[in-house]
């Protein structure tokens, strides 16, 4: 019934005041208790669109999400807690019921026309993915990047789908004034590992292929290993950072598992139905890297971790990444540095035409 899906159960949101589970009363007969679990989407007229971080360990001051809810499933996730908000299971409702914000175009408009807004990259995928599945279907993600590119408006893109490739029409003029980043998020390079973990996903190598026509096209493109799963995934480091490189990737970053709230029964009852014989050593050695404990939320080191596991993943990363030329200064579009800002215009002064003018 979970065919295709990361989680394993409707785990309880820790807002909600009841608890549900399923009970076999006799009436039942042959048809089983689980039900078949679909996705649906809501469209729903969000209040507002960019939301604003000061986060120190985080690079970007602004992000937009155009929708809530990932249909990828992956089961590592630190952005289902979430969904507890709703009053919705971080477990499968994470990855069924999903939401649309279809007035976001709307919304950015108006936000990057008010007097006071300044400029800064706005970061795309920081907590769903999107370009997930749905938006084939309702070009959310088209229609902000249309308003962005309109004026010049930098940007980041973070991702684990290859439809941003039906996107490069639009990123790769924004790319030549040095206005846009992206990154595909690349896990490992194992299908049949990748298809349990992040089971609606592009495939790895579907992946790489997205990374190549990026370069192709002279869009500044990384590779994001994220997140490394200690005794997981940590073994083809070096696989997809040279992958990557071959594709035409110039940066390149990693984080380490984290497991925040719900995420964390969710990840660990996933371990046990999937790597049985491994599980008690992966947690074992997220313990290590997170202070004893299996989640740590401190600034600074809750991507990254500590202790000798993540000293050792450092200096595998810093040597493959030296030898493979990414995120070396010698390297052109990975030394473009910080994105332009200086051309950005509000969207009222183009599509005013006719309309009222500017005082000023």
């Amino acid at each position: 019934m979970t065919k295709l899906r990361g989680a394993l159960s409707q785990i309880q949101g820790r807002f909600e005041t009841e608890a549900r589970s399923p009970f076999d009363d006799g009436w039942a007969g042959e048809e089983p208790l689980e039900k078949e679990f679909t996705t649906t989407v809501t469209e729903e007229r969000a209040r507002s669109i960019i939301a604003r971080n000061d986060s120190p360990d985080i690079p970007f001051e602004q992000s937009i999400n155009p929708y809530r809810g990932c249909e990828h499933g992956c089961i590592y996730c630190y952005a289902r807690p979430s969904h507890a908000y709703l009053e919705l299971s971080p477990g499968l409702d994470f990855e069924t019921k999903l939401f649309a914000k279809t007035n976001a175009v709307e919304l950015l408009k108006k936000e990057l026309s008010k007097r006071g807004y300044r400029a800064s990259p706005m970061a795309f995928g920081t907590n769903t993915d999107c370009y997930q599945p749905i938006e084939r279907r309702y070009k959310v993600m088209r229609g902000l990047l249309e308003v962005l590119a309109s004026c010049d408006h930098p940007l980041t893109i973070v991702t684990k789908s290859a439809l941003v490739e039906r996107d490069i029409d639009l990123l790769a003029p924004m790319a030549k004034k040095n206005l846009v980043k992206a990154f595909l998020s690349i896990t490992t390079l194992d299908r049949r590992l990748a298809r349990a973990l992040e089971p609606r996903a592009a495939s790895p190598r579907r992946r790489v292929d997205a990374l190549r026509a990026l370069a192709s096209a002279g869009i500044p493109c990384g590779v994001m290993v994220a997140p490394l799963i200690p005794a997981l995934t940590d073994s083809t480091l070096e696989a997809v950072l040279e992958a990557s490189a071959e594709a035409g990737a110039t940066m390149a970053g990693w984080i380490l598992l984290r497991l925040p709230n719900e995420v964390r029964p969710l990840f660990k009852e996933w371990l046990a139905a999937h790597h049985p014989r491994r599980a008690d050593h992966v947690i074992s050695i997220v313990r290590q890297s997170r202070g004893g404990r299996e989640n740590d939320p401190n600034f600074g080191s809750r991507m990254t971790g500590s202790g000798n596991f993540v000293d050792l993943i450092g200096k595998r990363f810093e040597l493959a990444c030296k030898r493979l030329g990414l995120n070396s200064e010698d390297n052109h579009m990975a030394s473009r540095g910080s994105l332009d800002c200086t051309l950005f215009r509000p969207p009222v002064d183009r599509e005013n035409e006719g309309g009222q003018m500017g005082l000023f």
